[in-house]
């Protein structure tokens, strides 16, 4: 299950690259894609970004398929959505079904959205799978934004992986005990899985503000300035 972005980040051809031009850019394509209705364009960008992270940073296919998963799984379910109870207009399907259908203007609606978040999540994964953290976060310190939102960044970074080695420890050890040999036996293991995972959270989240406080924390966590070649 382990897919290492931090990792990722650090390990390949644009790691090094000046931090801010990468910012910029994402940034500007992402909100470019957001504002304009354009189908062409939601198509180019994703295709623009796919190639720089697979062909100039040289990630691979694999890594970038697995960050895109998730995101995409959601962005299809809500689509789906949108193109059966949204839009007016002529009917192109009709399921009979409590007159759900789809009409051509939802058809329109549930592409485009489809197709703008597959070119922002490509923005995003261009900028999280090619850039360290501590970059990340210098660069917004310069750019002035609040210490708060920095701090808050850096500190659900860290519990996003406890939060999954938690996970993927609890899973591997169910799975060592059959616990996903049936429906009725993976129904329970899942229950278990995320109830516990619930209380290992809490309890991460107590050892972590006692490490906070035993530092003297006082709503400022210090920020590595990474010393990186200008390219």
């Amino acid at each position: 299950m382990k897919f290492d972005i931090d990792y990722i980040a650090h390990n390949n051809k644009l790691s090094d690259f000046n931090v801010y031009v990468k910012v910029i850019v994402s940034i500007v394509l992402m909100v470019t894609t957001l504002i304009l209705n354009n189908l062409t364009l939601d198509v180019i960008v994703f295709a623009l970004m796919s190639i720089l992270v697979l062909c100039v940073a040289r990630i691979s296919i694999k890594s970038y398929v697995k960050f895109l998963t998730i995101p995409i799984i959601f962005a299809v379910v809500t689509c789906i959505f949108l193109i059966f109870f949204f839009g007016t207009g002529e009917v192109i399907f009709d399921t009979g079904i409590w007159g759900i259908g789809v009409t051509r203007s939802s058809l329109d609606l549930g592409i485009t959205t489809f197709c703008r978040c597959f070119a922002c999540f490509s923005c995003l994964g261009f900028l999280t799978l090619t850039t360290p953290i501590a970059d990340l976060l210098q660069c917004l310190h310069l750019l002035k934004v609040p210490v708060i939102f920095i701090d808050i960044a850096l500190l659900m970074y860290n519990a996003i992986f406890i939060f999954l080695d938690q996970l993927d420890t609890m899973r591997n050890a169910q799975e060592t005990r059959l616990g996903y040999v049936g429906s009725k036996s993976t129904y329970k293991s899942l229950g278990m899985l995320f109830s516990n995972l619930f209380f290992r959270s809490l309890d991460k989240s107590e050892t972590l503000q006692c490490s906070l406080d035993s530092r003297c924390y006082q709503g400022y966590l210090p920020v590595y300035k990474p010393k990186r070649s200008n390219k």
